[in-house]
């Protein structure tokens, strides 16, 4: 007999409110209704009451996980304006910055997934190399959340030992290699509970605008990294991972692989750090008339960000696109034809952020 079940907005996968309404017969999911918004915090509104540089801080605000991407986008597009040149050291911080905050962010999904499926032994192995990747940002930064990094024309602190954060690196690549690949990768357990679970075909994915790692385990091959590069993504080069079986296995493994090449993106910029000052000299109060736009690879996917600038210190207009915003829709196109006992872990597969979507 059909009936309908509601699925949050208090919801059983994570602390966040969005609401999924199934349409089921029997155990098995029919459709779905997604809806967001319950919590709205005009962060657009009121970055266009504030200064640049509080701004900074203000967007650093949109998402405790990915803050420091909409710090670093912000400041770029800015940037884009003034017509300013980040320093080279400046840039490769940067990227050390955004690959420790992704590596920190697949890790967190990792573990939140490890709990879903009930492997609670690997859910603390994962937290405990999360909390090590904590603790480096807070050797850089001082912060363990929200580091505070971005500014106008550069960063606003050095990387005065980089050998001792390299070592404080290779321990988290020791730990992932051991226990999170081979796992994540192997596990009959693993394998079992995520294999033909939740299909997103490629053109369901294309449809839905779908970004990020999501996106790439449905066979789509773009990374900002590689197609529009930013920070130090050039020079140090960049392999994207992508697979095309479209299921939560495939999200599972994306993103798994994706941690070893962060770790080597942060390995090969501490390791080649260029010399110099760590922000740009000439950074205006006021910035010039005009606008701009600007694209990063947040851990969820493209982050876009739009400034208009009246030639004040204040800007006219912010606007925000996230990566959650186009990511959790698409949870309807997986859903259907699923058991109802598999919908907790096909949501925690889109890593959704209703922090960044309710911006």
């Amino acid at each position: 007999m059909p009936y309908k079940i509601p699925l949050g907005p208090i919801h059983p996968a994570f602390e966040e409110p969005y609401k999924l309404t199934l349409s089921c017969t029997g155990e098995v999911v029919d459709d779905a209704q997604v809806e967001v918004g319950f919590v709205m915090r005009s962060i657009e509104l009121l970055a266009q009451r504030r200064n640049y540089t509080r701004d900074i801080v203000l967007v650093e605000h949109v998402c405790g996980i990915c803050s420091n991407v909409h710090a670093s986008t912000f400041a770029m597009t800015v940037e884009k304006i003034a017509q300013l040149e980040v320093p080279a050291r400046a840039r490769y911080i940067r990227t050390i910055i955004g690959e420790l905050e992704r590596l920190h962010s697949h890790l967190l999904w990792a573990g939140i997934g490890s709990e879903d499926i009930g492997y609670h032994s690997m859910f603390m192995e994962i937290y405990y190399l999360r909390e090590r990747v904590m603790d480096i940002l807070e050797a850089i930064s001082g912060n363990r959340v929200n580091y505070g990094m971005m500014t106008l024309g550069g960063v606003t602190r050095d990387i005065a030992d980089p050998k001792s954060v390299l070592e404080m690196v290779k321990d988290v690549r020791a730990g992932i290699e051991k226990a999170v690949i081979p796992i994540f990768t192997q596990d009959a357990t693993i394998i079992a509970r995520t294999k033909g679970i939740g299909i997103l075909t490629k053109e369901d994915a294309i449809t839905f605008g779908t970004v990020g790692p999501l996106a790439r385990a449905s066979g789509i091959a773009e990374d900002i990294r590689e197609s529009r590069p930013y920070a130090a993504y050039q020079e140090l080069g960049f392999k994207k991972v992508v697979l095309d079986t479209c299921d939560v296995q495939a999200r599972v493994v994306v993103r798994a692989l994706e941690m070893l090449e962060s770790l080597r993106l942060i390995e090969e910029a501490l390791k080649n750090l260029p010399g110099g000052p760590i922000v740009a000299s000439d950074v205006p109060l006021m910035i010039p008339a005009g606008e701009a736009t600007a694209r990063s690879e947040a851990p969820r996917g493209e982050v876009f960000y739009y400034v208009s600038s009246d030639g004040s210190d204040v800007p006219a207009r912010v606007k925000i696109r996230t990566p959650s915003f186009v990511n959790i829709p698409s949870v309807r196109a997986m859903v259907k034809g699923q058991f109802l006992a598999d919908m907790p872990l096909i949501q925690a597969s889109i890593d959704p952020c209703c922090s960044c979507t309710d911006r």
